[in-house]
């Protein structure tokens, strides 16, 4: 019995001294890790303040682009509308092919110099771009139908205006007015 209780005088101060170790080696785990995430916690901050600074920069970069892209949509649509293209293109020494030839090279063109821009655009507003761009040249081909080879170009611009009036079917309408609309909601 007499080794138990010498046994219990060296294991008691060494249980107390070790737990008071253990004690000890938490309290300063814990502050290590409170320090760690409060660092984490001013660098995360930090980041925060450096994007949102940042994103403010790209946006105002940015922005004049966004609203030049939709200017120069607008300006294309406005080109590629019938009534213009006619107007600037047709010449009264032309044939019927030859205007259709002339207005959908000038459209693709047009179109080609400008797909860029769907870059800062909105999908659907690329969209309406796109179909305004394809019903154009839709309502050239189906006006040019039935037209003899040396019809003169006067004829197919009637036919074309014609449609234009009587169906109001001008495809570029509807694009420049959900773009101006889009331009409205975001922008102002």
């Amino acid at each position: 019995m007499e080794w138990l209780i010498t046994l219990l005088q060296v294991l008691l101060p060494a249980s107390l001294v070790l737990y008071a170790m253990y004690l000890t080696i938490r309290a300063f785990a814990q502050k290590e890790i409170q320090q760690m995430s409060y660092e984490r916690d001013i660098r995360l901050a930090h980041s925060q303040e450096k994007k949102t600074e940042l994103l403010l920069k790209n946006q105002a970069e940015v922005l004049p682009v966004r609203l030049q892209a939709y200017e120069r949509m607008l300006l294309f649509l406005e080109r590629t509308s019938p009534a213009q293209l006619i107007l600037r293109l047709n010449m009264p020494e032309m044939t019927a092919p030859v205007l259709q030839y002339i207005l959908l090279q000038e459209i693709r063109n047009e179109y080609g110099h400008n797909v860029s821009q769907q870059m800062y655009m909105s999908n659907e507003a690329w969209d309406f771009v796109r179909k305004a761009m394809e019903q154009t040249v839709v309502l050239i081909n189906n006006s040019a139908m039935g037209l003899e080879e040396d019809a003169p170009s006067s004829e197919l611009a009637i036919r074309i205006l014609h449609i234009v009036r009587e169906f109001d079917l001008n495809p570029s309408t509807d694009a420049i007015e959900f773009l101006k609309a889009e331009v409205r909601q975001e922008f102002f």
